[in-house]
Formats: C-alpha cells, sequence, structure tokens
C-alpha cells in the first residue's frame, strides 16, 4: 500500500468510526483525528463557525456533526434551481442546508469516501423525505459525478485531507459547468509545518498536517483552470483553532480560510 492510500485508509477508519458512534460529539482538530473523540457543545461550535440558530433547526437531527472549520454556505449565494456539490459530505448537514436554498427546481449531490457516513446522510435525506439531494459513495480525487454538471462545488475541512489536492482542484473543474464557482471553507498553513505534524496520520487527520499554504492553493487552483481566485482568512480563526485543542497553538501554524474561485 503507497503512503497516500495509508493516509486514506487511516482518515477513512476515522470517519467510520464517528458514523458508527452515531456523531455523538466530535470536532475537527481533536487529538482523536479528524474530527473525533472529545466532546463538544455542537450549538456553539456551529455557531462559531458562522451557522445560525435558525439554520442548526432546518438540518434532521444527526446531521451536524460538528466537522466544520466554517460556513462555505455563507459565501456561496446559492440560487434557486442550481445544482450544487459537496465534497465531503459526512453527515450532510451542508448539502441539508444547501437543498433549502436551491429549491425543489435545484439539486444537492453529496460525495463522501466512507460507506458508514454515506449510509448515515441516506437515512438522513430519507427520514426527512428530502427528493433534490442524493449521497454518493466516492473519492473528490475521482469524483461520480458527470462533466460540467455542477453551478456550485461547496466544501467544508475536507481538502486539506487530500494527499492528491492538484488531482481534487482538476476534478473540481472538469465537473463544473462554464461560469460556475467555488466555495470552500478549509485549513491553510500560514507558516511552516514541523515534521512531526506533517508525517504524522493523526495529524493529517486532524485537518492540520495536510494543510496547504496559500500560495500554493491559489497556484493548484490556477493550473487547473480557475480564475477569480479568493482566499479569505476567518476573522475568529485563531478562536476556533484553539477551541479544538487548547494549549497546543495550532493557530501559530495553520488558519481557517474561505476558498473561492470560478471556472471561466
Amino acid at each position: 500500500m503507497s503512503d497516500k492510500e495509508k493516509v486514506k485508509e487511516f482518515i477513512r477508519k476515522k470517519y467510520a468510526d464517528i458514523a458508527l458512534k452515531d456523531s455523538q460529539g466530535c470536532g475537527c482538530g481533536s487529538d482523536a483525528g479528524c474530527c473525533g473523540g472529545t466532546l463538544i457543545n455542537l450549538e456553539k461550535v456551529s455557531l462559531d463557525l458562522g451557522y445560525s440558530k435558525d439554520e442548526l433547526g432546518k438540518v434532521p437531527p444527526g446531521a451536524n456533526m460538528g466537522l466544520g472549520c466554517g460556513n462555505p454556505i455563507a459565501v456561496a449565494g446559492l440560487k434557486e434551481g442550481e445544482t450544487v456539490l459537496d465534497l465531503g459530505s459526512g453527515g450532510g448537514f451542508d448539502c441539508f442546508l444547501a437543498r433549502e436554498q436551491v429549491g425543489e427546481t435545484g439539486y444537492v449531490i453529496g460525495v463522501d469516501m466512507t460507506p458508514e457516513m454515506v449510509k448515515m446522510a441516506r437515512k438522513n435525506a430519507e427520514k426527512s423525505g428530502y427528493k433534490n439531494v442524493e449521497f454518493r459513495l466516492g473519492e473528490i480525487e475521482h469524483l461520480p459525478v458527470a462533466d460540467a454538471s455542477v453551478d456550485v462545488i461547496i466544501s467544508n475541512c475536507v481538502i486539506n485531507l487530500s494527499p492528491e489536492k492538484e488531482k481534487v482542484f482538476r476534478e473540481m473543474y472538469r465537473v463544473l459547468k462554464p461560469g460556475g464557482r467555488l466555495s470552500i471553507s478549509d485549513i491553510v498553513a500560514t507558516a511552516k509545518l514541523p515534521d512531526n505534524i506533517k508525517q504524522d496520520l493523526a495529524m493529517i487527520a486532524a485537518c492540520i498536517g495536510g494543510a496547504e499554504f496559500v500560495e500554493d492553493i491559489k497556484k493548484m487552483l490556477a493550473d487547473a483552470g480557475f480564475i477569480n481566485i479568493r482566499l479569505t482568512p476567518l476573522e475568529n480563526s485563531r478562536q476556533i483553532l484553539q477551541a479544538w485543542a487548547p494549549g497546543t497553538k495550532l493557530e501559530e501554524y495553520v488558519a481557517s480560510y474561505i476558498i473561492e474561485a470560478s471556472k471561466g
């Protein structure tokens, strides 16, 4: 098994464990891996990430797993009738918020590489009677989505987990329609990560070890063909990271960013 496959298998197992535990309290950046272990106040975590109480009340119970590092929906500018793709959709939290904004004439697709997560999300959708959302099993480096079929791509604290980010960005470009756009919340490196963090599978799975510098992400997006590239740090990024792992000073190495771009 290659190093890249080892990383994927480690992360897949962590997500499977979370899903099997029915998402009872977990948060990105915990020392148990992305994103599990420490019991947290899901409502407080979600409010800190930029979600509203109204939004939290509109999703099926169990869909909010506290796994994000921001709120990509807040800046996506979703419109009725659009097709939205969520990379690393987990229990379906952002998908369920997106489906309401795009309405019955729109459609939302969630993709996740963990069977247990996909099963949980499908169960949440079926219980709620949602007809304009579906969940597909697949890797974000090899999206099970047709060419030029998506208006908007969202993702929340997932791309940093991929050991092949260039492939992810190329796949995003492939599936977007001309004029389509990205609205992504992710962890970005702001200082050189120590080797012991970059090589630690638990830290990679905790959304830290695989973070890339802003300029590197911009280059990868541009190389994939994207234009109008913008990376913006969250104002409360330091507080978010301090809450993940108090006393570790992770905020000195990484930050939570919103990543935006469009396909010409």
